[in-house]
């Protein structure tokens, strides 16, 4: 079965780097309101409870599984534990099992090719939860898996299935998603589609440009997922420093203030597959920019831009109408951080 962890992703980025002779510049010496060790873990530790909160209030209220609440709190969960962090073990658990639940719910219309709602962000969103969960192949996620292989199998990609931005509105997104959920989980006998299906999109991401924030993120998680060439890995890097704003943030949308989401995501990809140092100066100034703009309730809030389709419930997490999308943002503003400190 084809493995990836992001721990081999970091290493070859870390590799490119060394063996094309590039660097970022180191930060200077610290300076009052500088990105701590100790600013940082304050920072991580504040935002924890809410998002803990908004898990657990999300998965006691609806059944069917939410990329902002358990893929993104899952990922932030996972590495605080790796960092030293204490998070809950039952909040830990039960979004892994609303994840797995939600597909099991549905597993005759994933061997049926059919799916759910949401299609291929949704099916791949939840098996980046169960991988990074620990969470071993089962009946359940090589059905999701055959679905995958099947998905926009006449394109190089996978299209994204709505127009929800940011998370469901980029199709880098829904094909990364498809790539790494069959890394993880895709059967034996799917094997030798699989590849198929990473050599067209190796070619699509190659040839296709980004067009927004969401984009570049998962257009450089997808060349990262794919062994592009470390030179295109490289310039999708440098993309990303010609869009950083002067307050360290980057923002969704080119005319968009800089926002949790963006600078999370960013860092986030930048960290894991895209060899960047924390140490640089450039990362250090998008951490700065999440320590200042960290709201004293320990979340950052972000405007949806998203129409709401469903009916509205309260989580647990703060920003009314805005906590789903402020949610994740708070959620990859944790990863972004912890990525910075010092172990696993």
């Amino acid at each position: 079965m084809l493995t990836r962890s992001r721990t081999v992703l970091f290493l070859a980025g870390a590799m490119m780097v060394a063996a094309l002779g590039l660097a970022w510049p180191l930060r200077a010496d610290e300076a009052p309101g500088a990105a701590t060790d100790a600013a940082i873990r304050s920072a991580i530790q504040r935002a924890l409870p809410p998002l803990e909160s908004g898990a657990s209030g999300y998965v006691a209220k609806v059944r069917c599984f939410s990329c902002h609440h358990q893929a993104v709190g899952v990922l932030a969960f996972t590495l605080a534990r790796k960092k030293g962090f204490a998070v809950s073990e039952e909040v830990y658990q039960s979004q892994l099992r609303q994840a797995l639940n939600d597909l099991k719910g549905d597993e005759a219309a994933y061997r049926a090719g059919r799916g759910q709602g949401g299609g291929t962000t949704r099916a791949g969103y939840s098996l980046w939860t169960l991988t990074t969960g620990g969470v071993k192949p089962d009946a359940t996620t090589g059905a999701v898996a055959s679905f995958l292989v099947g998905r926009d199998a006449d394109t190089g990609f996978w299209r994204t299935n709505g127009s929800r931005p940011p998370t469901e509105a980029s199709s880098f997104t829904s094909t990364f998603l498809a790539l790494r959920g069959l890394s993880a989980y895709a059967t034996p006998e799917l094997q030798e589609r699989v590849e198929a299906r990473r050599k067209s999109a190796r070619e699509w991401v190659l040839k296709t440009q980004a067009k927004d924030h969401e984009d570049r993120v998962f257009r450089l998680r997808t060349l990262a997922e794919v062994g592009a060439p470390p030179e295109e890995i490289k310039a999708a890097v440098d993309a990303f420093w010609s869009t950083q704003r002067a307050d360290g943030g980057w923002g969704q949308l080119p005319d968009a203030a800089s926002d949790a989401y963006a600078t999370g995501t960013a860092l986030a990809a930048l960290r894991e597959v895209g060899g960047v140092p924390a140490e640089s100066a450039t990362f250090r100034k998008g951490l700065q920019y999440l320590l200042a703009t960290q709201l004293p309730d320990g979340t950052w809030k972000v405007t949806s831009r998203s129409k709401p389709f469903q009916p509205y419930f309260e989580s647990g997490f703060p920003h009314g109408k805005d906590q789903w999308i402020s949610m994740a943002a708070s959620g990859w503003a944790v990863v972004a951080l912890a990525h910075a400190l010092p172990g696993k």
